[in-house]
């Protein structure tokens, strides 16, 4: 049950922080372990898993097993992006990263369209961490427009004033918490391309690097408590893909016209350079570029659209994150996941009684 954030309380003040974390601290190790989760530095680092040098997994029959790459890899290996479903993780040991700084220096590049944008990822493929948000409302040529966004840990004479002499602490900040359900006739295509507008003017125009605390950089949804009240009591969705390097830009592309025909709001879009994928049965990264789009939930309409996207990501030889998703099928999954077979064959001989089971593994078919 540790969590990120507790992990980096204890780790900070000693100078380290995870080699890879998702864009929120709020998860347990046991988790970023079961969903192989990836940050922002997959391209360099690949997921979670790469820091991973072994777990103890309790299986079915109470058993403690210690996994690794060279002990029981074949359990190993299932449970690394198995979403819980071989066993349950009591242990998780794993490789920090040392630093100098509780600081990134960031730089932002504002670009014109999802071509552009893709261009950028490839120019500054040296980058420790990059990621974009993408404006889901502009049309035409300005389609996929981003600003791009890239990290490098800060060193402490890269620092001044105050925080230099403390570089590994930073402010306590308290989180912001959306009181109520907001309601949904707020997140309309007017008020979000309103929004889209000035963030891409705002961020889009910090043409000098800067100096942000981790916080802000890796989770800057944690500044708002419980933000996914935004979208109203009907909730959202978000439909995470990833698709390979080659082919990529064009599947996305055809991603966000499908998504322009549609006239369903989106408001959130971030795209992120993969890099090469890990062992793992169900491991979500391939090489290449992941597009998560978040929508207001609208009932059949969107899952019509959604399905619609599934057949781009397939067509293209992508996937999608099971760690995100309400609404795949188990005929969707075997195109897209080529490994089903063998983490079934490994849960039945770990879990002959299918003790481990979920809403997601019945509605896929793995157990």
């Amino acid at each position: 049950g540790l969590t990120i954030q507790q992990l980096i309380e204890f780790a900070l003040p000693l100078g380290w922080l995870p080699q890879v974390s998702p864009g929120t601290k709020y998860v347990s190790l046991g988790g970023c372990v079961a969903a192989d989760v990836h940050g922002k530095n997959h391209h360099h680092d690949g997921a979670f898993s790469s820091s991973v040098l072994s777990l103890e997994l309790i299986v079915a029959d109470g058993k403690r097993m210690r996994c690794s790459r060279d002990e029981n890899s074949e359990a190993f290996w299932a449970t690394i992006g198995g979403m819980g479903l071989i066993g349950i993780i009591g242990e998780v040991e794993l490789q920090l990263r040392p630093v100098e700084s509780a600081y990134i220096r960031a730089t932002h590049h504002a670009a014109n369209n999802l071509k552009h944008a893709f261009e950028l990822f490839e120019e500054y493929d040296s980058a420790s961490y990059s990621v974009a948000w993408i404006d889901l409302q502009a049309q035409g040529e300005a389609q996929g427009r981003s600003v791009v966004m890239l990290g490098e840990h800060a060193s402490i004479d890269e620092l001044d004033g105050a925080v230099q002499n403390a570089p590994l602490e930073i402010k306590p900040r308290g989180s912001r918490r959306i009181p109520f359900d907001m309601p949904s006739f707020l997140l309309n295509p007017t008020t979000i391309g309103a929004f889209n507008n000035l963030y891409y003017r705002m961020e889009g125009g910090k043409d000098d690097s800067f100096i942000v605390d981790y916080e802000k950089f890796f989770y800057p949804l944690d500044a708002l408590s419980e933000w996914n009240r935004l979208y109203g009591k009907p909730g959202f969705l978000q439909y995470q893909c990833v698709v390979p390097r080659e082919g990529g830009y064009e599947a996305l592309s055809k991603l966000l016209d499908e998504l322009a025909q549609s006239k369903h709001p989106a408001f959130l879009g971030v795209l992120k350079k993969m890099g090469a994928a890990s062992e793992g049965l169900l491991t979500f990264p391939m090489e290449g570029y992941t597009l998560a789009l978040d929508f207001p939930c609208s009932g059949d309409a969107l899952l019509e659209l959604l399905q619609r996207f599934d057949a781009i990501v397939t067509a293209a030889g992508g996937r999608v994150y099971l760690a995100k998703d309400a609404r795949l099928n188990a005929e969707m999954l075997r195109q897209m996941y080529s490994n089903v077979d063998a983490f079934i064959k490994i849960k039945h001989k770990l879990d002959p009684g299918g003790r481990f089971s979920s809403n997601l593994s019945r509605r896929l078919g793995l157990e």
